[in-house]
């Protein structure tokens, strides 16, 4: 008699299913932040995924445990937008390209940033996130103008360090964007500040 082979199980497609609507439902949430809305109530959710207010509560705990979801959500997609930029060259195009990229990716994590400023007490997800955004952004600062930095002692070098950091991060996108400057003005208010701080480090101390 011939054997017949056992089948062998395919992917579980309800868990594809649950990870997409849970992904949906994240999604949905990230689109109200993009519009600036203030409370996320899960029937508006719900109805901007497509789904119903009972599957939202299958997925998510609560609508704590969404938005923390969403915000990291997010806070992956930024980084995977920060692509390579020059680190050699003159220094006027390594400024421009890195105003032009952090201007980009501030200005499209603001809602998230809001929203994680609205949280009673941000998951370690989010602020793990969170930190692991800024231990980036101040790495590739330390590539992007290594050919000032380096040759700098200390503390002149960590000094010139903390301050390109201090004015290419959210904190100081957030102050000139509420201060009423657009984006473009924004990312030249950043160009323009870094400049001035390398241009400071240029001159010999006591000059």
């Amino acid at each position: 008699m011939k054997r017949t082979e056992a089948a062998t199980p395919g992917p579980d497609g309800r868990t594809e299913r649950g990870r997409q609507t849970r992904e949906k439902i994240a999604d949905a949430m990230l689109s109200l932040l993009d519009e600036n809305q203030a409370h996320f109530p899960a029937d508006r959710v719900a109805e901007r995924a497509g789904v119903s207010r009972r599957l939202v509560f299958h997925h998510f705990a609560d609508m704590g445990q969404l938005a923390e979801v969403a915000v990291g959500r997010r806070l992956s997609q930024l980084l995977e937008q920060a692509g390579p930029l020059p680190t050699e060259g003159p220094r006027g195009v390594r400024v421009s390209a890195l105003a032009e990229q952090r201007g980009r990716i501030l200005e499209g994590i603001t809602p998230a940033r809001l929203a994680i400023m609205r949280l009673e007490n941000p998951s370690a997800r989010v602020q793990e996130g969170v930190q692991q955004m800024l231990d980036f952004a101040r790495l590739r600062l330390t590539q992007i103008f290594a050919l000032e930095l380096d040759p700098l002692p200390e503390p002149a070098r960590t000094d010139l360090l903390n301050g390109l950091d201090a004015v290419t991060t959210w904190s100081s996108w957030h102050h000139w964007r509420s201060s009423g400057l657009s984006p473009e003005q924004a990312r030249h208010t950043m160009a323009a500040t870094v400049h001035a701080l390398l241009a400071a480090a240029d001159r010999p101390a006591g000059a």
